[in-house]
């Protein structure tokens, strides 16, 4: 294939996605396939001859969507969705045409300078303060691990990545029950160990409990412990909890602890601001993540990690060698570069500023600020309506767009109702569980759903419960 036969058939794969959404509604959410049937599909080895692009795209056409989860279906009420409008698949087409690796500003001038000002736009399209900077990952979870290396960092005067943690007193990080599982695996990684995870006592609201948070630093001080940061949560995976971000950081920096939070869902909708309410003191934070694959409709994969100080994770992950340093620009003073590589963990980094510049110019704040208020407005109606329905409870109401319910009969009904709900394949949701219950998630925020998509939740389980 070269690249007048790319021209021709780029129209076609054009031609083909205006269709796929076109009639998404008609598909089943989740495919009717069981593990192994794609592959059983597959031949067993790569062909030794070049095959026809017609025989592969029909093979594509016949394997592929059939046996796919559709995550852009306007009735995906399952996890957080990872949206695609169409001018961020536009720009994503369009940085995927360049190939550019990111990992200097000598590689790539532009990806690194967008990078920085979509990074600003952002930044003050939420409300935060002007001194935070940035930098664009893949997901939430590597931002994550990037602020839980720091916390180790800085905790050991900067000695783990010299020496490793042997002779180091045990490090402390501190998280309530509600913090997403990529909390766990940042400690894990960061060779602090999930022991040491301390998971801090919440209060009704399932918001982790500031008394709480001094009394476990206190108690680790006392037993020859090192506490070396705080994680903080906007908007729970699990059930949306929202941690009070002001009394949390001012616990934290009473005993000089790095903070991080994770608003990588909810942290889109503080482009409203009366929603900034629910993370009030953000600016108190040394890192925050948002992530505007989840909510603004920008193409996964973009995360955004807002830093206070950029100078100790960069300390943390930055490694020249010679074959990276450049001759023509300066690494210091006014006039300097940014390297975005030595920001994250990966060297290599692809162009996630251009589909973020083009999503914000054509969808406008507004538009998108219009997007979210309809989504959690028709998830407060969906929940009442669910309400409404004989032997079905609402167990947490929404936070924002999130809310549970559950059968009344006990878990082992609520189960077989999701089961139900997902095998009829009109609407997708998943599961979680809230206090020991097994209780149903849905999540309303998929780009392209209406009201009526929303309001069928309850139409399926009028039929279904």
């Amino acid at each position: 294939m070269n690249h007048d036969e790319l021209r021709e058939w780029s129209k076609r794969a054009a031609d083909w996605a205006h269709e796929y959404h076109a009639n998404l509604r008609d598909r089943p959410v989740r495919p009717r396939v069981v593990p192994g049937a794609t592959a059983a599909r597959l031949p067993t080895h790569a062909p030794e001859e070049p095959e026809p692009l017609e025989r592969i795209v029909a093979d594509f056409e016949a394997i592929v969507p059939a046996a796919m989860t559709h995550w852009q279906h306007p009735r995906f009420f399952a996890y957080f969705p990872a949206n695609a409008a169409p001018a961020s698949m536009l720009a994503e087409q369009l940085a995927n045409a360049i190939a550019a690796q990111a990992m200097l500003w000598q590689t790539s001038p532009a990806a690194s300078e967008m990078e920085a000002v979509m990074v600003g736009w952002l930044r003050d399209a939420l409300g935060l303060a002007p001194h935070f900077r940035g930098t664009i990952h893949d997901t939430a979870t590597t931002a994550t691990l990037c602020a839980v290396l720091t916390m180790r960092e800085l905790a050991t005067a900067h000695q783990g990545n010299e020496e490793g943690l042997r002779g180091q007193p045990t490090l402390r990080i501190y998280a309530s029950s509600q913090a997403h599982s990529s909390i766990d695996k940042a400690v894990r990684l960061a060779g602090i160990g999930q022991a040491n995870l301390v998971k801090v006592a919440t209060d009704a609201q399932d918001a982790l409990d500031p008394e709480a948070l001094e009394a476990a630093i206190r108690a680790d001080l006392d037993a020859g412990h090192r506490p070396a940061g705080v994680v903080l949560c906007t908007g729970g995976t699990s059930v949306g909890a929202c941690d009070p971000i002001a009394a949390s950081v001012a616990v934290a920096k009473s005993h000089g602890l790095y903070v991080h939070l994770d608003a990588a869902w909810a942290g889109s909708a503080m482009i409203c601001p009366e929603f900034r309410g629910l993370w009030a003191g953000v600016d108190g934070a040394d890192s925050v993540v948002v992530n505007p694959h989840k909510w603004l409709g920008v193409q996964f994969d973009c995360s955004v990690q807002f830093l206070a100080d950029p100078v100790p994770q960069v300390r943390t992950l930055g490694l020249r060698p010679d074959y990276l340093r450049t001759l023509e620009h300066p690494s210091e003073g006014e006039d300097a570069v940014i390297d975005y590589n030595e920001w994250t963990i990966p060297l290599g980094r692809r162009f996630r500023a251009l589909k973020l510049w083009f999503t914000l110019r054509a969808y406008g704040l507004e538009g998108l600020r219009q997007r979210i208020r309809d989504h959690v407005a028709w998830a407060r109606e969906l929940a009442q309506e669910v309400a409404a329905i004989p032997g079905v409870e609402v167990v947490t109401q929404p936070a924002l767009s999130l809310f549970t319910f559950a059968s009344s009969a006990g878990d082992e009904a609520t189960e077989a109702l999701l089961r139900k709900v997902n095998d009829d394949g009109r609407i997708y949701l998943t599961q979680t569980r809230h206090h020991g219950r097994f209780v149903i998630r849905v999540q309303v925020g998929q780009f392209d759903c209406t009201r009526d998509d929303v309001m069928s939740v309850a139409e399926v389980l009028r039929e279904l419960a």
